[in-house]
């Protein structure tokens, strides 16, 4: 059995790390596209289903995906990868949450397939994943910026242009 040398060395030979892959794919079909809808032409997995049961049903989701980043950090994808694989689960975790719309959402967001196509792309051409991960962890984190620029000018304004309450 030959072995080779991985980024970070976690994983050792080749067969291995292929038959790893395999399953992280075989968990990826089970929660995002193993439950096909009669008539529709749409496949939904556990994760939607199991993201039904109020309260914990998205958080449970979100532990089973997290697996996956786990075991893409282990066959050596890097920073920006883990990020952006870790932000798919936020976005289907945070957005799932919501009552009914996020149920929908979840549906179709289907961030293991996501998660996966990602780890592919280490596996098969790590500096293509790397460098359009960063690329994506860059947009995000402008967005974000944005978002939180945007929230404090619009305290700012409310508390510039509300009428200051009377003094007793």
């Amino acid at each position: 059995m030959a072995t080779r040398e991985v980024a970070r060395g976690e994983v050792g030979t080749v067969d291995r790390r292929t038959a790893l892959v395999r399953r992280l794919d075989t968990l990826a079909y089970l929660l995002d596209d193993s439950i096909p809808i009669p008539g529709t032409g749409t496949r939904v997995g556990l994760d939607a289903l199991i993201g039904l049961i109020p309260g914990v049903g998205d958080a449970a989701g979100a532990l089973l995906s997290c697996y996956i980043v786990l075991q893409a950090a282990r066959l050596g994808a890097g920073f920006a990868v883990i990020l952006r694989m870790l932000l798919n689960i936020g976005i289907e975790t945070v957005v799932g949450a919501i009552p009914l719309l996020g149920d929908f959402f979840d549906a179709g967001w289907k961030a293991n397939d996501r998660n996966m196509r990602l780890l592919h792309k280490v596996v098969d051409a790590p500096g293509a994943a790397r460098r359009t991960s960063w690329i994506f962890v860059a947009v995000v984190f402008l967005l974000l910026a944005a978002v939180f620029a945007g929230v404090i000018a619009l305290i700012w304004w409310l508390f510039t242009t509300l009428p200051q309450p009377q003094s007793w």
